[in-house]
């Protein structure tokens, strides 16, 4: 394996990670919110965003919170919430986002 293959490799490696822990918080908040049934097909919304992003397979830049913000907004448009918690779950979200350090995130057993 040459250099290029080996940080080509370590590059989809620290992808594969982050989106796992990106997905994996997903469905954590989704199970609290709104139940187990209701992560499920949440997790194949997430997993359908993540096919839409425009980066190129190995680019050391995807935006895996801009996937979660799309599968949060297919959530809340196909959930029967009442029109009072839409808006309340509109107007708490901040869109001030800290980054989140990989060695603080669990491994997903959701993608092995």
């Amino acid at each position: 394996m040459n250099g290029h293959e080996l940080f080509s490799y370590s590059i989809f490696e620290e992808q594969t990670h982050l989106a796992e822990c990106e997905l994996t918080a997903f469905v954590n908040a989704v199970t609290e919110l709104f139940g187990p049934e209701r992560a499920e097909v949440a997790t194949h919304d997430w997993l359908q965003e993540a096919d839409l992003i425009d980066s190129p397979p190995l680019s050391m830049n995807r935006n895996w919170r801009s996937v979660t913000i799309a599968a949060s907004a297919r959530l809340l448009t196909e959930t029967d919430v009442p029109r009072t918690r839409k808006s309340q779950l509109r107007a708490s979200t901040d869109t001030n986002v800290s980054f989140i350090p990989s060695f603080n995130c669990v491994t997903s057993s959701l993608l092995v």
